[in-house]
């Protein structure tokens, strides 16, 4: 007998989670799935989580920062950059690691096929991936320090000491999910319009 390799979207979707393809994916489920989906395991402060979605739009808000005049598909690939995420969950990077092969193969499926939806060519440009990758970093040294009870000095020596401008003026404050759901999808729209 085979096992079911699908789940069913709120939007009615049936996501093949092995063989993924254009057609099976939403934007609303995507932000949907990210913005009830917690950072650092839901080990933060405030009343509420902090949301993978909103993760991706700080991501992108640095990213943007770092590369004001880049083309919006790059901003649209630094917000969906951890977008395969709210069907496979988030896990933390040591956990990532000790799964491997398997978690990355899936992982890469479900990257394609969603940009591919949204118009992003694959593979990223070398210099597009790298500072997404940074902006990522970035944005878990201010929430690590920010909402996730690590010092800076822990930080540092974990995603690096960041040197952006204006990098101490972000502050973090959980939303609650539909409105971080809210967010991403008003971003999403925004940047679609620019490509």
């Amino acid at each position: 007998m085979t096992k079911r390799a699908w789940q069913r979207m709120l939007s009615g979707r049936r996501l093949n989670l092995l063989d993924p393809t254009v057609l099976d994916i939403e934007v609303e489920d995507i932000a949907h799935g990210l913005s009830f989906l917690t950072r650092w395991n839901g080990q933060t402060i405030g009343p509420h989580g902090y949301s993978v979605a909103e993760h991706s739009l700080l991501v992108e808000k640095i990213f943007t920062s770092m590369t004001p005049q880049s083309d919006p598909k790059w901003k649209m690939a630094a917000l969906l950059h951890d977008a395969a995420e709210y069907v496979i969950g988030d896990l933390i990077s040591p956990v990532k690691a000790s799964i491997g092969g398997n978690y990355d193969l899936l992982e890469e499926k479900l990257m394609n096929a969603i940009f591919q939806r949204f118009g992003i060519t694959r593979p990223l440009p070398t210099t597009i991936k790298k500072k997404i990758k940074i902006a990522d970093k970035h944005s878990a040294w201010l929430e690590a320090v920010q909402i996730a009870c690590f010092s800076e000095p822990e930080a540092n020596k974990i995603f690096g000491t960041p040197k952006l401008k204006n990098f101490d003026k972000i502050y973090i404050i959980p939303n609650a999910p539909l409105k971080a759901k809210a967010l991403f999808l008003k971003r999403h729209t925004e940047l679609l319009n620019l490509m």
